[in-house]
């Protein structure tokens, strides 16, 4: 049984324990928020989407730490999952590979390329030793959208010709989203999700020409992008943004278009995804579920496997940072940009 310490339980933090409360691989021993309130229980984080956060996991029962870095210290701790603001990433992921605890760290990896890098660096020098590390990057795990992947690499539809992502919400309001310097706006911490998703199917694209605008914070705050691959490459857009007015519904949808067919996904409709062909509608039965559900127990699964983890990678993470900021210089410079 591995032995996991959780490092601020916030929305994304409270999300995770409750998965593990339900695992029999791992057992959380300790948790660590600099909020008292947090710590004990007594303030509960909400999600933005059903079955975020729902407060399954008993607090009382573990170590609390006012403070991640004696998280990090504590010995029983074998796996450290950071769920901190995303300018704390860097920081406390690095502390714990090089203390030897095996490492989660939420999305987006860092909050720039610079320091994506630096933690790829450092968990290819750990990994060597037999100590990995994973982004979370849920979407990779998300029923109906790791289906997609699969039917892009199988071609069981032929090959894509077009693709387009959207991911649309109303601003969280609170903490650090409202800081475009910390959270790197919309841009960064909600349209990564689909930003990576592209690179998990397609590869790095060539250039990426982005529009974009601010609303709430000092960054970018909703975004489009084409993703250029190329004469022969398909055809890749994404939207994303958080600046919807109060009462919009969290939106997270594809319409993929392969040669002999047509996938559609839409998070709040029933089915959620569609298969359109040949004049006929198919809705295809997926897992039950969000990703954070598959994703924490595929890491579990590598660690007791001592293989590193292959879906998603620290390498990948960075790799997904280093797009973001190539559709950051495309917004301030009008023209596409080379990747």
């Amino acid at each position: 049984m591995i032995k996991v310490g959780v490092i601020d339980i916030g929305m994304m933090g409270s999300t995770h324990l409750d998965i593990y409360s339900r695992l029999k691989q791992a057992r959380v021993v300790a948790i660590s928020d600099i909020d008292p309130d947090k710590l004990s229980g007594k303030a509960r984080a909400k999600g933005n989407i059903e079955g975020q956060a729902q407060g399954l996991f008993d607090m009382a029962a573990v170590r609390k730490h006012d403070e991640g870095m004696k998280l990090i210290a504590d010995e029983e701790v074998e796996l450290v999952d950071i769920c901190l603001p995303t300018p704390l990433h860097m920081k406390y992921a690095r502390a714990a590979l090089k203390a030897g605890k095996h490492v989660m760290v939420e999305k987006p990896l860092a909050r720039t390329r610079r320091e994506a890098d630096i933690l790829a660096q450092c968990a290819e020098e750990a990994e060597a030793a037999g100590i990995f590390s994973m982004p979370a990057m849920c979407m990779r795990f998300w029923p109906g959208w790791d289906w997609l992947k699969a039917a892009i690499v199988k071609e069981s539809y032929g090959r894509v010709l077009s693709a387009h992502f959207r991911r649309l919400v109303t601003h969280p309001g609170t903490g650090f989203y409202n800081s475009g310097e910390a959270c790197g706006g919309a841009l960064l911490d909600a349209h990564v999700h689909d930003t990576d998703f592209v690179q998990w199917c397609f590869g790095m694209p060539q250039s990426v020409t982005s529009h974009g605008y601010r609303k709430i914070t000092s960054e970018i705050d909703h975004v489009f992008t084409r993703y250029d691959f190329g004469p022969d490459g398909p055809m890749v857009t994404a939207e994303g943004g958080w600046t919807m007015a109060r009462g919009f519904p969290f939106t997270m949808q594809f319409t993929v278009n392969f040669e002999q067919a047509t996938l559609d996904f839409d998070h709040a409709a029933t089915p959620a995804l569609r298969v359109y062909r040949e004049g006929r509608l198919e809705a295809v039965p997926l897992a039950e579920g969000m990703g954070y559900q598959y994703e924490i127990p595929y890491f579990l699964d590598c660690i007791e496997r001592h293989q590193p983890p292959s879906t998603v990678t620290i390498a990948d993470g960075a790799r997904s940072v280093q797009i973001i900021e190539a559709e950051a210089a495309s917004i301030r410079k009008g023209r596409a940009v080379r990747v």
